[in-house]
């Protein structure tokens, strides 16, 4: 097979992608940036089904700090991946959070690594209880 026969892979186009401003070196640092990390993938699978106040995140996902929490909501925000709605104008107001439509496009990679992690968890680790 000559080099006219295969075909140019998305992530080889070029040299390096350039997202709002950001040059990165492949698809994988682009994607990883967006959603890498311990907690942004974390977060948007809990709002992969419905929205979710800040309270509700924070109960879904107790082992994260408020600040964590918070500046990761502030970043797929920023980035795209999520929309925070705010409800009335005086206190008390109403925060939700949810998944645009950029962000929903990660569903089905989202699915894809609960499936892994399941796989994981059932052949190499065990289900245990958190000591209180």
């Amino acid at each position: 097979m000559d080099s006219s026969d295969k075909k140019m892979k998305t992530e080889c186009i070029a040299d390096h992608i350039k997202l709002k401003g950001k040059i990165y070196p492949c698809t994988v640092s682009l994607a990883m940036d967006l959603i890498g990390g311990k907690w942004k993938t974390v977060i948007m699978y809990h709002l992969q089904d419905s929205e979710k106040r800040y309270s509700e995140l924070r109960k879904e996902a107790p082992d994260i700090t408020e600040m964590t929490l918070s500046l990761q909501l502030k970043q797929l925000e920023k980035d795209g991946l999520i929309a925070r709605t705010v409800y009335g104008k005086k206190p008390p107001i109403k925060v939700v959070y949810s998944l645009t439509d950029f962000g929903k496009t990660l569903i089905p990679v989202l699915k894809a690594i609960v499936e892994w992690g399941n796989q994981v968890a059932s052949e190499k680790g065990e289900f245990v209880e958190k000591a209180s």
